[in-house]
């Protein structure tokens, strides 16, 4: 099964081409260039360089939030509109189990932030095992120290990685010191190829949408709902 992967509800552009899990290709853009111009060249590249036809595509994943709310709608109606018109299926994985996923070894716990703004962050906590990744809390949008509270729970040392770190690194170590554990460069960032795995699991075992079905997970109301909401109240 050829699956691809986009990841676009950060500020990096990530796609990725899978053949059974296995990665065949895949680019990772962070120019701060909109979405709506790096994805399609990237997917017709990933394509090409695996070495298969569009025709071939089985199904595709994508990133489906929490994150930017610009960012998502760009991935969701990417992935819409291939996958409408090359009639395969598609499904939505979450951003931070995705960014998580290449972490996540058995025994560890690993807690992937987004920059939410206002001060928060869009958080999960999970915790490695031979298979799937455990869900333990999240999705969540939250400050720091509400987080470091309900980190508080376990014992073992966290591993923070997203594009929330660089803005909240110094908090977290004052409320965690030596529990907390930062993911290396390489492996800070949100990649295709990881959206592609969990959502190859996803469709191997039919539970592929249609895509008037895929939906973002937001979290939160965008700051232009929250203004109308507000509008409304008056």
């Amino acid at each position: 099964m050829y699956v691809l992967g986009i990841e676009a509800a950060t500020p990096v552009a990530g796609v990725a081409l899978t053949e059974d899990g296995r990665i065949l290709a895949e680019r990772l853009v962070n120019n701060r260039r909109t979405h709506s111009v790096n994805l399609l060249p990237m997917i017709k590249a990933v394509i090409e360089e695996g070495g298969i036809t569009r025709e071939q595509v089985n199904g595709i994943a994508v990133s489906a939030g929490p994150g930017s709310f610009t960012g998502l709608r760009i991935g969701l109606a990417t992935a819409k509109t291939l996958a409408l018109a090359w009639q395969v299926p598609v499904v939505g994985v979450s951003t931070l189990e995705a960014l998580a996923l290449p972490l996540a070894a058995p025994g560890q716990l690993v807690c992937p932030i987004l920059n939410a703004r206002k001060n928060e962050v869009y958080a999960s906590i999970l915790r490695g095992t031979t298979g799937q990744p455990e869900l333990l809390a999240g999705p969540l949008a939250l400050g720091i120290v509400e987080l470091a509270g309900i980190l508080a729970q376990w014992q073992e040392p966290v591993i923070f990685l997203g594009d929330g770190v660089p803005v909240f690194k110094e908090e977290i170590v004052n409320l965690l010191a030596d529990r907390a554990v930062f993911a290396p460069q390489s492996a800070l960032l949100p990649r295709g190829a990881a959206v592609a795995e969990l959502g190859y699991r996803e469709l191997a075992a039919g539970r592929g949408l249609s895509p008037l079905e895929l939906k973002a997970s937001y979290i939160r109301l965008s700051e232009a709902e929250v203004k109308l909401a507000a509008r409304c109240r008056k």
